[in-house]
């Protein structure tokens, strides 16, 4: 049977999670995909272009910049709709070639007014849609950004609650700064998820780069990914191999010929080894859940991180259907696919259950 998002608010909140021995998501057998989207496939591209990505009003954004320490910028869009008093602050990390017009982020932004919480959505460098002054741009191991972010936040909003989500490549580079930083992020967040991310991501990069995915995904990612790194060769002339580049056909060579040399990797193979977060996650010393579909097409099963993978503080959820950040669900009354509000109503319950303590860190200026 389908359900409705109201019957995914029953979280078990008991106990904290660093007092649980291997804790697992209460809702692993709960979700399951309509009958007429059957398949990894059919569940991410349908919930990537058709479905309903909100219940109210379609949210509106305020977008401000922010100059990073090396004299770029981000810019940062915040949900404008009414917040609770002491309400907590969601910051959404976005995937790959995302922003805050992605179809989650707007399905976060809907859940987010529905309970009165105040979200941001930070655009990596390059993907607000003006190209980012500095030779470099965004990748999934990118923890000295997410850190630099997370404690701005802390600055601006020291009074609220501040709990973080990042989809696809923005989780991993989430759970990889919290498995970096360790006890030191314990005030800064009550709580994180990563959603549909590969924190494997060599085993990821390969999937992405074979079959159907390659003649689909990976098109449409290169797509936007080569223009903008052919941009960012003409304001930095010499930066990489422009003629190899336009001939890249996967994320692999991509990789390697601009994200790994940019920032500071041998090469891909070196970029996905040690960008990865699946190592880091016995670290993390905040509440963490990591969702992953067992049928995402990007990111292999075999992949996925074991309860013995990871530490006291990690839940996993992993159930059967849901594709790449799809988790679609049927409109109530005439039991189609309508709507992809399902995964954000998880999870953000959950992390309103972990984020609610007040207490912070003392945070520093950036």
């Amino acid at each position: 049977m389908i359900r409705t998002p109201t019957s995914w608010q029953a979280w078990d909140t008991r106990g904290a999670p660093h007092e649980r021995t291997h804790p697992v998501a209460p809702l692993d057998e709960r979700y399951r995909a309509p009958r007429w989207l059957p398949g990894g496939n059919a569940q991410t591209l349908w919930s990537a272009v058709l479905a309903r990505r909100h219940i109210g009003p379609r949210p509106h954004w305020r977008r401000e910049r922010w100059t990073t320490p090396d004299g770029d910028f981000i810019d940062v869009d915040w949900t404008t709709h009414p917040v609770k008093e002491g309400a907590p602050l969601l910051v959404l990390f976005h995937g790959l070639e995302g922003s805050s017009s992605s179809q989650y982020a707007v399905a976060f932004a809907d859940w987010a007014a529905r309970q009165g919480v105040l979200m941001a959505v930070p655009h990596f460098r390059g993907c607000s849609g003006e190209l980012n002054l500095a030779p470099r741009a965004y990748h999934s191991g990118d923890h000295q950004e997410i850190d630099w972010i997370l404690r701005r936040f802390a600055v601006l909003q020291p009074e609220r609650p501040r709990m973080a989500a990042g989809v696809s490549l923005g989780g991993n580079a989430l759970m990889r700064w919290a498995g970096e930083h360790g006890a030191a992020i314990q005030g800064l967040v009550g709580a994180i998820a990563s959603v549909c991310s590969p924190l494997d991501l060599a085993a990821g990069g390969h999937a992405i780069g074979r079959g159907f995915n390659r003649l689909v995904y990976t098109r449409v990612f290169l797509n936007t990914m080569v223009p903008k790194a052919l941009r960012k060769l003409q304001q930095h002339p010499g930066l990489f191999d422009g003629e190899a580049l336009r001939r890249a056909r996967d994320l692999y060579e991509f990789d390697n010929l601009f994200t790994a040399p940019l920032h500071g990797f041998r090469n891909t193979d070196d970029y996905w080894r040690r960008a990865s977060a699946k190592p880091c996650l016995p670290a993390i010393r905040v509440p963490a859940l990591a969702l992953n579909a067992l049928n995402d097409p990007f990111v292999p099963a075999a992949s996925l991180p074991k309860v013995r993978e990871v530490g006291p503080c990690v839940t996993l959820w992993q159930p059967a259907h849901g594709g790449h950040v799809g988790f679609p669900a049927s409109l109530p009354r005439w039991r189609l696919p309508g709507h992809v509000w399902t995964m954000p109503e998880a999870v953000g319950a959950w992390l309103l259950s972990h984020a609610v303590s007040k207490e912070t860190a003392q945070p520093q200026e950036v």
